[in-house]
């Protein structure tokens, strides 16, 4: 298994899973997978109906939620991310194929709930580098909502 990186004690993030990653995933306490990775991209690892059924035999939930790099601030990316760490129980693993998108995307959805720099801080924290997105997370706040546990940052 590749590295896994905490964002927040319920959501971290790694490179592309290899088959016998989904059991390793569970006996290390997560619950939950989000594949990032669209269908085609590392053809040779599990595609999404393949990782589901893997994630299913490790007794873990799964969304699919790919992000090709083009579509960090898609609103089909944004709300993808969001539905997944509110429905999903944690930990979350997400991840795609360096962990950087993954990453992202949690920035993203987290930026609806918080200021960008505290997004920002927290990403940095764990070696990823947003801080030229600062004023694109920014316009992403929404007053008033409450975030999932999955994407605060205090956690």
């Amino acid at each position: 298994m590749r590295p896994i990186i905490p964002l927040t004690r319920r959501f971290a993030v790694t490179g592309a899973l290899e088959a016998a990653d989904f059991a390793e995933a569970a006996r290390l306490g997560y619950r939950s997978i989000i594949c990032n990775l669209p269908d085609g991209e590392l053809g040779h690892l599990p595609q999404s109906a393949e990782a589901a059924r893997l994630a299913a035999a490790a007794g873990l939930a799964f969304r699919h939620v790919p992000i090709a790099k083009s579509e960090l601030f898609s609103a089909a990316v944004t709300a993808g991310t969001l539905q997944a760490a509110a429905e999903l129980p944690g930990p979350i693993l997400a991840h795609c194929a360096s962990g950087m998108r993954s990453a992202a995307a949690w920035g993203v959805a987290a930026a609806r709930f918080q200021p960008a720099d505290a997004v920002i801080a927290t990403l940095a924290r764990a070696g990823f580098n947003l801080a030229p997105l600062r004023d694109d997370l920014a316009a992403l706040a929404v007053a008033g909502e409450a975030a999932p546990p999955a994407l605060s940052a205090e956690d």
